[in-house]
């Protein structure tokens, strides 16, 4: 059951996935949302939230879903190069990033276009699944910081957790049975009004993108009732632990 209305039409690609996808993901989670209210109830925002599994970009659509929007994701270029595949998720309005390439230029416009039409991004400030040991986020990468410093948009921060009972990281196999328990912790914005007011140098992007991840860090200290280390896992000191796995 929906919290609120869907505020634009559906459209043939959600018509397809929302029938298949919703159903199955009632029937094989248990889900806690809270905090909803603090999602805007009209105008462009965004979504920012840890990521830790490859199965939470869809419960986290279910999230953004049955408050009333349809989610657009900064989703992996790759994804986009199946013809059929990338005509679905283009025409549900999904955004390709080439990451490290001058087409992210592309995707921060769409990114920004879409808010300023009053529609919600999703954004994985740190662009890949966590390779903290304990699955605390990582440090973040700046395009969600500078997509909200220049729209001036609402940041809105989620907190999510037990998306990898369901699928652990960089694994195939999906654990169903039982039901696994879904929790989405949502948080007031993240507070950037003081850095929209100042010059967009790497000094305030790279403030703002901090302020971000310490939003969600905060909210996912709150639903595992735990501290978060002082430090935050950089892939680029520590490297990619996961390694292994991917290439295999």
């Amino acid at each position: 059951m929906s919290v609120r209305k869907l505020q634009e039409k559906r459209g043939w690609a959600f018509n397809i996935a929302v029938p298949i996808i919703k159903p199955t993901l009632l029937a094989t989670t248990r889900r806690e949302w809270i905090g909803g209210e603090n999602i805007p109830e009209r105008g462009g925002f965004l979504i920012v939230l840890n990521h830790i599994s490859h199965v939470d970009p869809l419960t986290a659509a279910h999230l953004v879903y049955d408050h009333g929007y349809k989610p657009r994701y900064l989703a992996k270029s790759g994804l986009f190069d199946n013809k059929a595949l990338g005509f679905f998720l283009r025409s549900a309005g999904q955004i390709p990033v080439k990451r490290e390439t001058k087409d992210a230029v592309g995707a921060y416009s769409a990114a920004v276009a879409a808010v300023r039409a009053g529609q919600c991004v999703v954004v994985y400030p740190e662009a890949t699944i966590t390779r903290d040991p304990d699955m605390w986020p990582m440090k973040g990468k700046s395009g969600a910081a500078r997509i909200a410093l220049e729209t001036g948009c609402p940041v809105i921060p989620v907190g999510q957790w037990g998306a990898h009972e369901i699928l652990p990281p960089y694994t195939k196999r999906p654990h169903v049975v039982p039901r696994r328990k879904v929790t989405m912790r949502v948080g007031p914005p993240v507070e950037l009004d003081d850095l929209r007011a100042q010059e967009r140098t790497s000094a305030v992007v790279n403030e703002a993108t901090a302020r971000i991840m310490a939003a969600i860090t905060h909210q996912l200290e709150l639903v595992r009732g735990e501290k978060a280390p002082g430090e935050r896992y950089d892939m680029a000191v520590h490297g990619d632990r996961f390694k292994k796995k991917k290439a295999g």
